[in-house]
């Protein structure tokens, strides 16, 4: 199955660039450094671990029990399988693999992104965005899971949501020119040119071929 693109219902300014490329949002699911692809930061899917820590806001039920080692074993044997299956495009092969990842460890970060990054492709935003946020509730402070919720924020037109997590992004990783460039999309959404500008002014800055940012700098008087 081939990601569709994400096409908005109105507005001059461009889709956020990890919604319109799906070679990048496979790119994420096989651990392939964003860096390669985006000139941004790079992200390899496997640091991730399985996940130890309790989620600070997941959005999907606490498990009952504890989790037992062979189970967390387990989930990360199928959560790499359903990497494998996405390499191929095997979307509905992988989805499985990571459902059954999170069944047998639902603190599997890996699993959650992967899921996530599946339901935005196939345009299904609000279980991508619960899955983004459990894997961010896991994972603080990455800007990976809050740039991704923010893309399906902006696909549901929630641009306030969106700017909420891409703040949060920069500040955790000042130096991906991919969140500021999201930022300044989302801002330019909420008619704030000024922040908008300030978002694209230094996206370009760390990434001066990236032509979202040119566009929006220009556009927003920057």
């Amino acid at each position: 199955m081939v990601f569709p693109a994400f096409r908005p219902r109105s507005g001059a300014f461009t889709v956020p660039r990890l919604m319109a490329r799906p070679a990048i949002l496979l790119a994420v699911l096989l651990g392939v450094p964003l860096g390669v692809l985006l000139g941004g930061c790079s992200f390899d899917l496997g640091s991730w671990g399985a996940g130890n820590d309790k989620p600070k806001q997941a959005a999907t039920e606490k498990p009952t029990g504890s989790v037992s080692t062979q189970n967390v074993s387990d989930s990360k044997e199928h959560a790499t399988r359903g990497q494998e299956f996405a390499r191929s495009f095997k979307t509905e092969q992988a989805l499985a693999e990571f459902e059954q990842a999170l069944g047998l460890d639902p603190y599997n970060t890996q699993a959650l992104y992967g899921r996530g990054l599946i339901y935005q492709g196939q345009n299904q935003h609000q279980q991508a965005i619960e899955d983004f946020t459990a894997a961010s509730g896991l994972a603080p402070q990455r800007v990976e899971p809050l740039l991704a919720r923010a893309n399906s924020y902006l696909a549901l037109n929630k641009a306030k949501e969106a700017t909420a997590d891409l703040d949060e992004a920069v500040q955790a990783d000042p130096n991906s020119a991919q969140a500021w460039t999201v930022r300044g999309e989302a801002y330019e959404r909420l008619g704030d040119k000024s922040k908008a500008a300030a978002s694209y002014s230094r996206a370009v800055a760390l990434r001066p071929r990236d032509d979202a940012a040119r566009s929006g700098l220009a556009r927003t008087g920057g």
